[in-house]
């Protein structure tokens, strides 16, 4: 391996602009990156990708975008295909919330200047297509990110992540271009977790770290690909973030395992931690065990311990699908199945509320038209059926979990 910085200015002729972006220029195995870091939403960091795709010629432009949210990108349309019955089947119906909560904070600050989120990777492809240059798509999947985050510290910073999500849709303060341009100092997702990922190396490490390894790890192998097809890239444009530039720096710097297997370290799941399984297992054991005890006294005690089960878990879950704005139907569905927990393990309550949900107020093309502008402001999460059905699905697991405990401590005291 085979690397060094460039630490010489822009070419000669560099406007202001260019000088004033952050910009890492790395030689490796005959490659040259050059790492343009942006903030998400930013005018300034627009001109930069143009400016830059017009002073200097390049081989390939990388952008920190997956997949799937390239495609959304290209595709605005594209959430007309979502199967809601699917999303909720396979329990991801709280990931895609956290999704659009992640993509309305970006879109709130966008609002304020007239730019659209992503905008400086939307000109990074435009300008890569209209030169006729291959695009290569570098960062990991979202889903995967938050995931590994989530599963990487305890319940107190998992609901720190989940307080993030909410507070950035509850927040309506304006905030100063400046201030967007201080994004250039960190990243977006941090951002969002600023304050926990600072305390959390953990959290730290999922949200950014890893992910300036993976981005690097998909930067060489592309260069690999496109010399093993008979092109090999001189120079590469590789327009990121730009809290994720020392990382990469120093990653092309010092990366020396194959990308291939990096990444795919990178993108599998931790297990998660056996302890909240065990702790949820262990409560619902006792309370059965304080429920038999209790009938060994006498009927009418085991009677009534077992009508507080089914009331609290029953009504903690109802009240969640209403606080969601549920359909009545769905918070019935939601009251008769909260109680039923320990004979479906595995299947969240939540998934029958919303598909209830989804059968009573099925998604109308309006929706999916106007899902993007609506969860912007939190009062859209209500007024969309979309983003509603997802809240149902929440907050009904939520109504549900306080259930279980207050339940649990009304039968244990009455065991004393």
């Amino acid at each position: 391996m085979q690397a060094h910085e460039d630490t010489t200015s822009p070419p000669a002729g560099g406007s202001e602009l260019l000088a004033a972006q952050p910009i890492a220029r790395i030689t490796r195995d005959g490659v040259e990156y050059v790492l343009l870091g942006t903030a998400h939403v930013s005018r300034a960091s627009v001109e930069a990708v143009r400016e830059i795709l017009a002073r200097e010629s390049f081989d390939a432009v990388a952008v920190e975008l997956c997949e799937p949210r390239y495609k959304s990108m290209r595709d605005p349309e594209s959430f007309r295909n979502m199967d809601l019955f699917q999303i909720i089947r396979q329990g991801k119906a709280g990931l895609v919330a956290a999704n659009l909560a992640l993509s309305a904070f970006q879109r709130r600050l966008a609002e304020q200047f007239g730019i659209e989120p992503g905008a400086e990777m939307k000109a990074a492809i435009d300008g890569a297509e209209q030169r006729s240059l291959p695009v290569w798509l570098i960062d990991r999947e979202v889903g995967i990110t938050l995931k590994r985050a989530i599963r990487s510290v305890g319940f107190l910073e998992r609901m720190g992540i989940v307080g993030g999500l909410a507070a950035s849709l509850v927040t309506r303060d304006d905030v100063e271009e400046s201030e967007i341009e201080k994004l250039k100092e960190g990243d977006m997702l941090g951002s969002m977790f600023n304050e926990f990922a600072k305390e959390s190396p953990p959290l730290f490490e999922a949200l950014i770290a890893e992910r300036d390894r993976y981005m690097t790890a998909r930067l060489r192998e592309e260069s690999i690909d496109a010399g093993a097809a008979g092109t090999p890239p001189k120079r590469v444009l590789a327009v990121i973030g730009a809290g994720h530039l020392a990382g990469i720096r120093q990653a092309l710097e010092t990366q020396d395992s194959p990308p291939q297997e990096l990444q795919q370290g990178l993108a599998q799941l931790p297990p998660g931690s056996p302890w909240p399984r065990r702790i949820g297992l262990g409560l619902f054991i006792a309370i059965a065990v304080s429920i038999a005890v209790l009938f060994y006294r006498g009927t009418e005690f085991g009677a009534d311990a077992l009508w507080v089960w089914i009331l609290c878990t029953g009504v903690g879950a109802a009240i969640g699908t209403f606080a969601a704005g549920g359909h009545p139907l769905s918070a019935l569905t939601a009251f008769v199945v909260a109680p039923l927990k320990p004979f479906r393990p595995g299947v969240p309550v939540g998934a029958a509320s919303a598909g209830v949900e989804v059968w009573m107020h099925r998604p109308r093309v309006a929706d999916f038209d106007s899902l993007r502008d609506d969860v912007i402001h939190w009062t859209g999460w209500w007024k969309n059926r979309i983003s509603r059905t997802l809240l149902v699905f929440v907050l009904t697991n939520l109504g549900m979990t306080l259930g279980v405990w207050i339940a649990g401590f009304q039968i244990f005291k009455s065991l004393l």
